[in-house]
């Protein structure tokens, strides 16, 4: 390719990787927001979140990009720019996926932490922050990890707003150069690099959290505990 088409492509990664990071924040909001929601003692609140989740993990998140983008115009007299819209419609499917996660994290937590905020007469709040969030977090990385590299796929959909991503730029050059195995190769290659920088990230981040909570402390001190051989060396 020439270096014009290059550039062309490199304009796409950098939009989608701002579409991932905006729609990745909003996602991650909303997933603690309906994910602690579920685990309310009011049941006005547990169904209205369960209300959300349903709604936006059963639709399609093509045609709420669509209706993001082309119905809510007319409707509400207000248009949001192709970044906005794919923004707010990825967040929240992809939301409603991470709410569930964070739901299931924190209904994994041994039920005696929970008791033992009770007995400390901490409010429900400080429960949830110092005692189950600290230990949930850790749990919902590697799945959170899955559904980061998900909704880096998904903004592939946005090229339907003619929104310039890595796929609407894959396309172009296509279309110039008659080259579609070539150029498709190379936009498969520039989502797995993504991908797995990505994941790679969430790694690091989760074996951070898990030392912070002393979940990798065991390990040394098993090897610090070890007996002694039966020449009693070491």
């Amino acid at each position: 390719m020439t270096p014009g088409l290059w550039e062309l492509v490199l304009r796409g990664v950098w939009v989608t990787v701002q579409l991932l990071v905006f729609s990745a924040l909003l996602a991650t909001a909303v997933s603690f927001v309906a994910g602690v929601a579920r685990t309310h003692r009011l049941w006005v609140v547990r169904f209205l979140a369960g209300l959300y989740t349903e709604v936006f993990r059963g639709t399609s998140a093509l045609v709420m990009i669509f209706w993001v983008f082309f119905v809510l115009p007319p409707a509400f007299g207000w248009q949001l720019v192709p970044m906005w819209a794919g923004t707010l419609a990825l967040g929240l499917t992809y939301g409603a996926y991470g709410s569930e996660i964070v739901r299931g994290a924190l209904g994994a937590v041994d039920p005696a932490q929970r008791e033992g905020g009770i007995a400390l007469s901490f409010t429900p709040w400080q429960r949830m922050r110092l005692i189950l969030l600290p230990q949930a977090v850790p749990e919902m990385i590697p799945p959170f990890s899955n559904l980061l590299v998900e909704l880096l796929k998904g903004t592939a959909l946005v090229s339907v707003m003619g929104m310039g991503d890595l796929a609407f730029s894959g396309n172009l050059v296509r279309l110039a150069l008659q080259e579609s195995a070539e150029i498709y190769t190379y936009i498969l290659l520039l989502y797995f690099v993504i991908a797995f920088l990505l994941t790679r990230m969430m790694r690091g981040l989760e074996k951070r959290l898990k030392a912070g909570v002393g979940k990798a402390a065991p390990r040394r001190e098993a090897v610090a505990a070890e007996p002694a051989g039966a020449g009693g060396v070491r």
